[in-house]
């Protein structure tokens, strides 16, 4: 299980390498991304608050990279949390992600990527439940849904 220091020390030092890697030009993803997919995932952005309607959802499945398909969450680490964006405790798999220190906006925060294709997904924040205490905050836009378990 991994915790905020296990985040801050990737976001510091370095993310282990993934098994595979997808590696496209801007000029493919952007052909082959719905528009706001692509801001989102591609350009760094983030949706509009409690506009995904995973927000409400909480059906067992899998939620995986909206670029690359990789696996990224069970539901079963999902939760409500109240910000407007899904929100998950744990990763899938401790690799699937990595860590970015994020200093925009004037803030200090860690940005969560997709460890295969490099996809922006959100966040992760020290203030989930227990017991790690960790919260993934992700845009919807950039998760797909599969209805499917592990």
């Amino acid at each position: 299980m991994l915790r905020w220091n296990d985040v801050l020390h990737r976001a510091q030092h370095g993310n282990p390498k993934p098994a595979t890697r997808v590696e496209k030009t801007v000029e493919a993803w952007k052909a082959e991304l719905d528009p706001e997919v692509f801001r989102i995932a591609r350009l760094h952005g983030t949706e509009r608050p409690h506009s995904s309607d995973y927000c409400t959802r909480f059906e067992p499945g899998l939620y995986a990279c909206a670029c690359c398909h990789t696996l990224l969450f069970d539901a079963d680490q999902k939760f409500e949390s109240g910000t407007g964006w899904p929100s998950f405790t744990q990763p899938a798999d401790p690799d699937v992600i990595r860590y970015v220190r994020d200093t925009s906006f004037g803030m200090i925060r860690v940005e969560t990527l997709c460890s295969v294709c490099d996809a922006h997904l959100g966040h992760v924040f020290p203030d989930g439940p227990p017991p790690s205490g960790l919260r993934y905050c992700m845009n919807g836009l950039a998760l797909e849904k599969r209805e499917e378990q592990r």
